[in-house]
């Protein structure tokens, strides 16, 4: 009987290529971002929020990138129908708000980002700036 498996892990040099990468992003754009980057468990891996950027976002940030490593598709995806009953039913971890994306690699979900102070479309663009910078991507 096999006890353990092998755990793909999201490296410290990879979290920062990402801070540095969405952070660049969102300087570009105009817009200070709030940046939640959690693992799989929806664990805070590295937060950063740019100065300027709304200080409520944060929460925001944080449940849309919860959002997204638990159900492996971006925060946006979450049905209408569901959404005010999932934020209330996890005291406001879930929400379906864009802006958070699964972080997918080889197929392994390693996470999730959210990032909120911005309009929907631009706290995507800045999630995406993210992933790209370490080669992930939001689908499987």
């Amino acid at each position: 009987m096999q006890i353990t498996s092998a755990t793909e892990r999201l490296t410290d040099a990879a979290l920062l290529a990402m801070l540095h990468a969405s952070a660049d992003k969102a300087q570009a754009m105009g817009q200070p971002q709030c940046i939640v980057i959690v693992d799989p468990s929806a664990v805070d891996l590295a937060v950063l929020r740019m100065a300027g950027a709304r200080i409520l976002s944060m929460r925001s940030a944080r449940a849309k990138a919860q959002t997204a490593a638990s159900t492996g598709k971006p925060s946006g995806a979450l049905a209408e129908p569901v959404r005010l009953a999932i934020a209330v039913a996890t005291e406001g971890t879930m929400t379906g708000l864009p802006g958070g994306l699964p972080i997918w690699r080889n197929g392994v979900l390693l996470g999730g980002i959210g990032i909120g102070s911005g309009t929907g479309d631009q706290d995507v663009e800045v999630a995406q700036a993210a992933l790209a910078a370490i080669g992930a991507s939001s689908a499987p």
